[in-house]
């Protein structure tokens, strides 16, 4: 699959999206706005929105977006908050994951009933602080972190594309969902993410046509290709978890603390001498300048579907 990083102006902000042209003989499963379910893609498109996304047509919009790329026919679409062009890209033996992390409200997807999430509200303002670290699983299973009070530009959902060179049946794409979904929990928590995701993730997993009815019949974490698809997965979340992590330290830097006073035995102090040097604050986030995906682009290279063909 082609990857491009794309930009536009919308909503007086420049935003990015990920373009994939698979080309013909390819299929897949996803949980996108535009293109869910299993079927034939020759694309799959990811497009950031502002953090105050007011629209109530997203597949429309996600189509009109389409369009303006130049892609044609059947394909899958599906939008987030999170800065696209910090997508973590990894790959295992020919499977190759792409994530955009967001962690705005992270939550457990089993939650009481009538637990509201901000998560599917518009939203707007200063970033929030990083979330509480989770505790050790082994304790015991973490308590979902509150929501913060504090409203903000705060980047939600967890997207994820993976291209899989090989054919898989229906049941196998079934089982792959399941497998990378388990494989991005377990990124979450090893991140330091008390949370199984957002309430608004999206996942698409794109694989070969069967061709003759040859067809891999499993996906699991414990398959080859299941096994496969779980570690390009992980990798990828977690590397885009730790990357939110570091963004939301850029937002909200640390007060600078004071150096202790110091006594001079040759001389009498008159009191205590001033403070040292400031910690100076990190960069606010400028996606005008963020070469992030271009870099991960280099790391990985464009595996996986290619190799396939």
């Amino acid at each position: 699959m082609r990857l491009n990083l794309m930009w536009r102006r919308e909503d007086g902000a420049r935003l990015a999206s990920t373009v994939w042209r698979t080309g013909p003989g390819l299929r897949t499963i996803s949980s996108a706005t535009v293109g869910g379910g299993i079927g034939p893609a020759g694309w799959v498109l990811n497009a950031q929105v502002s953090g105050n996304y007011a629209r109530t047509d997203p597949a429309a919009h996600l189509m009109e977006l389409a369009s303006s790329c130049g892609l044609r026919g059947p394909g899958v679409g599906m939008m987030t908050a999170a800065a696209v062009d910090r997508t973590a890209r990894r790959s295992d033996e020919g499977v190759t994951a792409s994530a955009t992390v967001g962690l705005r409200v992270p939550t457990w997807a089993a939650a009481p009933p009538g637990v509201p999430d901000e998560e599917l509200a518009p939203i707007g303002g200063d970033p929030l602080p990083p979330p509480p670290m989770a505790p050790p699983v082994p304790g015991g299973r973490p308590e979902a972190p509150p929501a913060p009070p504090v409203p903000g530009p705060r980047p939600g959902t967890v997207n994820i594309i993976v291209e899989v060179p090989a054919a898989l049946s229906d049941a196998a794409l079934v089982n792959a969902v399941m497998t990378a979904t388990e494989a991005k929990t377990q990124a979450l928590l090893e991140a330091g993410y008390a949370c199984t995701g957002t309430a608004s993730d999206a996942l698409c997993i794109a694989a070969l046509i069967p061709r003759s009815g040859k067809a891999e019949p499993f996906a699991g974490p414990r398959s080859t290709w299941g096994a496969r698809i779980a570690r390009a997965v992980h990798a990828a979340v977690h590397a885009g978890a730790l990357d939110y992590t570091e963004y939301l330290k850029a937002a909200h830097p640390e007060p600078a603390r004071p150096e202790p006073a110091r006594s001079d035995p040759g001389r009498q102090d008159s009191g205590p001498r001033a403070s040292g040097p400031r910690e100076p604050a990190r960069p606010e986030i400028d996606l005008e300048e963020t070469d992030h995906l271009k870099s991960e682009l280099l790391k990985s290279g464009d595996q996986g579907m290619n190799a396939a063909r």
